[in-house]
């Protein structure tokens, strides 16, 4: 079982034939997992602005939503932004939605040569979970933020981990990157050992998540409500997959 705090720290072809979860917690993975339970058919994962416009455009219409941001701020000419919660049923339902953001869709692209592509957020934590304990090959991809580390991600892949350790093999190999996210979660929420474990309030994680660099860019520019968003603890219990020849991300 590998963590990656960054897509960088591991080449495309090291991902061949696993299992690969892409982490973006604020907010593209959030955001993902929210379109998709709101109906939407499909959601296609873009690295570029006119490459989504190309593919809307090539679309019927009527039947495709441009979403995405750049520097966290909706993208002119777009019809809604990274904002978990913009994504209405009223909006997406039985639309595609075509998506770009500054991190998260590339992370998805450096993911394509794995054998599946799960989408992974706190909103569906223990789904994925799910999925992840019957496979072998396991890769936890953080997206970060713009070439930064971001602690949101990392909480996430270590709180996977943990999650794996425990209700797996506690002798599942890791990479040393595994180790430090799950130490870091564990450091911010495990309780003493002569207490027990009490669910996670949305709060107590959304405050973490304010401290990460992601947290920390959103405050900035006003989106604050967004990282209690990202921070409902299996709030739904789908998995988005990415089919990786077809690029397309759809509910399991």
């Amino acid at each position: 079982m590998n963590a990656y705090a960054l897509p960088e720290f591991v080449r495309p072809d090291e991902l061949a034939g696993g299992t690969v979860v892409v982490i973006d917690v604020l907010r593209a993975s959030t955001t993902i997992v929210h379109a998709l339970e709101a109906g939407a058919t499909e959601v296609v994962p873009c690295q570029e602005v006119e490459e989504a416009r190309a593919v809307a455009a090539r679309l019927p219409r009527g039947g495709v939503v441009l979403g995405g941001e750049r520097r966290g701020l909706p993208i002119e000419g777009f019809d809604l932004g990274n904002s978990p919660e913009e994504y209405l049923p009223g909006r997406v339902e039985g639309k595609t939605v075509v998506f770009t953001t500054t991190n998260g869709t590339r992370a998805i692209f450096r993911a394509r040569q794995a054998q599946r592509v799960l989408i992974g957020a706190f909103v569906n934590a223990s789904a994925v979970l799910e999925q992840l304990l019957r496979q072998e090959q396991i890769h936890l991809l953080c997206a970060g933020t713009r070439g930064q580390l971001s602690r949101d991600d990392v909480l996430l892949a270590g709180m996977l981990v943990d999650r794996i350790l425990r209700q797996g093999d506690p002798d599942y190999q890791q990479n040393a990157q595994a180790v430090t996210a799950r130490e870091t979660w564990r450091q911010a929420f495990a309780p003493p050992a002569d207490l027990p474990a009490e669910p996670l309030a949305p709060q107590q994680l959304a405050e973490q998540l304010r401290h990460s660099t992601g947290g920390r860019n959103l405050i900035a520019i006003g989106l604050d409500d967004d990282i209690l968003a990202a921070a409902q603890i299996d709030r739904f219990r789908s998995v988005p997959e990415m089919d990786p020849e077809r690029a397309r991300i759809r509910l399991r």
